[in-house]
């Protein structure tokens, strides 16, 4: 059994209304503040449990979180993302001439930004992660090795924790959006 805690970074620094996806972009003045809850809320989940593993996005905003929560050295997977938007990236919605652009307005669990990746292509991303950490942990409880159990950290992005949720059962891929966790949010999984 694991119990999985997926933590959405904090408020990035970044114009309303501007897409950035898997861009790297700075954090808000409030980071700290934000980062302090991050890591109090934490502590009360882990009830004074160390994680088995600790996982994040290779995004700094994610990376950052992890060393204010006080684990400099989690894994990097890229599989944690943001959703990519190609050529949209840093550019805001309202300014975007591309044609494509209208497509996924009216289909965006399935149309890709050009250039990018459909949501149904990150869930499928965060299912293959969420997949192979579900396994290493079944395969080693079986032979007695060092898994990922008990506790797991996940530093990473809103779009990762709805994949995750649909991954989980708790809602499907069209009721996604009405579930969004807040910057500096929690989702816990128990796998």
């Amino acid at each position: 059994m694991m119990r999985l805690h997926l933590i959405r970074h904090t408020t990035p620094d970044v114009p309303a209304g501007v897409c950035y996806g898997q861009s790297d972009v700075p954090l808000a003045s409030s980071f700290a503040t934000e980062a302090q809850e991050v890591r109090k809320q934490l502590c009360t989940l882990l009830e004074g449990n160390v994680p088995s593993r600790v996982y994040s996005s290779p995004l700094s905003r994610c990376l950052l979180l992890a060393e204010a929560c006080g684990y400099p050295d989690a894994l990097r997977d890229d599989r944690l993302m943001e959703l990519n938007f190609g050529a949209w990236e840093l550019q805001r919605f309202d300014t975007i001439a591309d044609p494509q652009l209208e497509r996924w307005y009216a289909d965006y669990l399935y149309e890709a930004p050009t250039g990018g990746e459909s949501f149904h292509s990150q869930v499928l991303r965060v299912s293959s992660f969420l997949d192979d950490l579900r396994a290493e942990a079944q395969k080693a409880s079986v032979e007695n090795e060092d898994s990922p159990t008990g506790e797991v950290l996940v530093f990473t992005h809103g779009g990762v924790l709805l994949g995750a949720g649909i991954w989980a059962g708790l809602f499907s891929m069209e009721e996604a959006f009405d579930h969004r966790t807040p910057y500096g949010g929690i989702l816990t999984l128990e796998i």
